[in-house]
């Protein structure tokens, strides 16, 4: 696998990605022929299936692909700045602090707009992997794997929590958890116009420091030996993942294991160069996502399986398939 030239690897990314895209806008509660597909999307005639597509399932599943690689770029960040295996923005506490931050705006600013959503998003994520990172450095020995996804564990219930307490304090459980669940129902083209813009601003962002990143994961020693300033560019990776992770909360709440699982797979395919991780991160998380989404409408039509379950469901026995062979799945 690793003998075939990348961009033909990025190529049958964006295929699978693609096919994954119209088999989400067809697959549902009410199945839609692949001709009404195209007709929503390159014409400008209507029909009531026409419209489901392009009212719902079209802002749905673009929310879904994007929302899938960003939190696989920012699981492959993370796992090479921290030359962590089992960092994900879902264990490390960046989602759970975006799910806290996002339940106190709610609360103590009744009237905020989406913008103050997605700002307190981002300073919840980068407050829950702050705790995580500095509670995993208290003791001696520094930062380990283990360490830290414990530490992960802990401040991720604690902020949980504490958006439920805000939730139960201002009576607003419902709202909360309805936002915070991990699910697409209810993704607006308005959402999108404003998430997907951060969302490509951090994938720039990533490719461009890819090299970097692919130094970091090697060693601080070998990157400073060839002249890289760490502290600068690990800030920058920093960065990166907070708005990756914040954006996707803003979006679809928390969602865990994409990036865990996304960024291994494709070690497989793309050797351990963090020029190659990334962007095929990003087709396959988006991919993955569109898939979980697509199971999720119709396991169980015409209600819907929680995505978050779905996704947990293939995320548990990765992480413990990794842990079992002491970080190393595919790599």
């Amino acid at each position: 696998m690793k003998n075939i030239p990348f961009a033909l690897k990025l190529f049958i990314g964006l295929i699978l990605s693609i096919a994954a895209f119209v088999l989400a806008l067809s697959l549902g509660a009410a199945d839609i022929s692949l001709r009404d597909v195209w007709n929503a999307l390159f014409s400008s005639h209507t029909n009531d299936d026409i419209l489901v597509i392009r009212e719902n399932r079209l802002p749905r599943e673009i929310g879904a692909f994007f929302v899938g690689a960003a939190l696989a770029v920012a699981g492959a960040i993370m796992q090479g700045l921290t030359r962590n295996p089992l960092a994900d923005p879902g264990l490390l506490g960046l989602t759970a602090g975006a799910n806290a931050a996002l339940a106190a705006a709610m609360a103590f600013i009744p009237d905020a707009n989406y913008i103050v959503i997605i700002i307190a998003c981002f300073i919840g994520a980068a407050i829950g992997a702050g705790l995580v990172f500095g509670i995993g450095s208290l003791r001696l020995g520094g930062l380990s794997p283990v360490k830290v996804v414990l530490a992960g564990a802990a401040v991720s219930a604690l902020l949980y929590a504490v958006s439920e307490a805000i939730g139960l304090s201002f009576k607003l459980s419902k709202q909360v958890s309805a936002w915070t669940a991990g699910g697409l129902v209810g993704v607006n083209w308005t959402q999108l116009q404003l998430i997907i813009p951060i969302i490509l601003a951090g994938i720039l962002l990533s490719l461009f420091l890819s090299h970097q990143l692919t130094l970091l994961s090697l060693s601080d020693e070998v990157a400073v030996g060839l002249g890289q300033k760490t502290f600068a560019i690990k800030a920058l990776l920093f960065l990166v993942t907070i708005l990756l992770a914040g954006a996707s909360v803003a979006l679809v709440g928390n969602m865990t294991f994409i990036g865990l699982m996304i960024p291994h797979i494709v070690r497989f395919f793309a050797g351990t160069d963090y020029r190659y991780i990334l962007p095929l991160s990003f087709f396959a998380g988006g991919t993955f996502m569109l898939l979980a989404d697509t199971a999720a409408r119709t396991v169980n039509a015409p209600y819907e399986t929680p995505l978050v379950a779905i996704v947990a469901a293939l995320g548990l026995p990765f992480f413990l398939f990794i842990v079992h062979r002491g970080g190393r799945a595919y790599s």
